[in-house]
């Protein structure tokens, strides 16, 4: 319980310092809206010549899409700077944070917190259109709502334990922004779509090697196609649950090795 109200109040101090230039929180918000808006156009504006992808329809691709968004912008809202790593390895600034009173992942949790509003909020805004088309289909009912809520909470867990996992194999390998791009970047960018439009040895990776898969993928197989069960659902829950206890001792692994830059 201490720990969460130390959390709490870094984040709030936090918030409080990235408030104070406001024309650059405004600035940033706007751009990032725009940038969200014109990817997700690109993809919707070929599905409306085509119809569907596979069997997926236009606003089943618009569920997944929604889901990662909003799971990824709570991760990086919780965690910000837990993404970047790198830089506190190689400045050395990551030494300041041993000598704080609180845990290394708990300071390194409350940098430079931001809470990332326009890809929180056209999240909303996608789900809103999609479920209210589903549920207009009787493709799915008034229960999905509170499922879909812990969709987004187990997938911000599993993307928090994949940006931890590869921040921790920064221990060894000081430079990881290509793997990021790989394990973070990149892979989620594929799980917005259905993974059937991936080749198997694609598929495996993204539900094996990076459990991207378990954010939406999965889960929508049960909730909006009704296959496999409600052990879609629990398996989801164990693979987060099993995501963080991995990514967690990695990451007590990694920094037990940690060698100061002496600088």
């Amino acid at each position: 319980m201490m720990s969460v109200k130390l959390y709490l109040l870094l984040i709030r101090a936090s918030l409080r310092s990235r408030m104070q230039y406001k024309f650059n929180f405004l600035f940033s918000v706007v751009m990032a809206s725009c940038i969200q808006v014109s990817e997700f156009l690109m993809v919707a504006l070929v599905m409306m010549r085509f119809g569907n992808i596979k069997g997926w329809t236009l606003y089943e691709v618009c569920y997944l899409y929604g889901v990662m968004m909003i799971s990824k912008a709570i991760y990086r809202t919780l965690a910000s700077d837990v993404h970047h790593l790198e830089k506190y390895l190689l400045s050395g600034d990551l030494d300041a944070l041993l000598t704080r009173p609180v845990p290394v992942l708990l300071a390194l949790m409350t940098q430079n917190s931001r809470v990332l509003f326009a890809e929180i909020g056209q999240g909303i805004v996608l789900l809103v259109i999609s479920m209210r088309v589903l549920m207009a289909k009787g493709q799915i009912e008034w229960s999905a709502v509170p499922l879909t809520a812990l969709m987004i909470c187990t997938g911000a867990v599993i993307l928090f334990a994949i940006g931890l996992a590869t921040a921790a194999a920064g221990f060894w390998l000081t430079r990881i922004e290509s793997l990021q791009n790989m394990t973070e970047d990149a892979s989620q960018t594929a799980a917005r779509y259905p993974l059937t439009l991936y080749p198997k040895w694609l598929q495996g990776a993204l539900l094996v090697l990076v459990p991207v898969g378990f954010v939406n993928y999965i889960p929508t197989l049960y909730l909006l196609r009704h296959e496999g069960g409600i052990g879609m659902l629990l398996g989801t829950v164990g693979v987060a649950c099993a995501a963080l206890w991995l990514a967690m001792r990695f990451w007590k692994l990694g920094l037990s090795r940690y060698q100061s830059t002496g600088s």
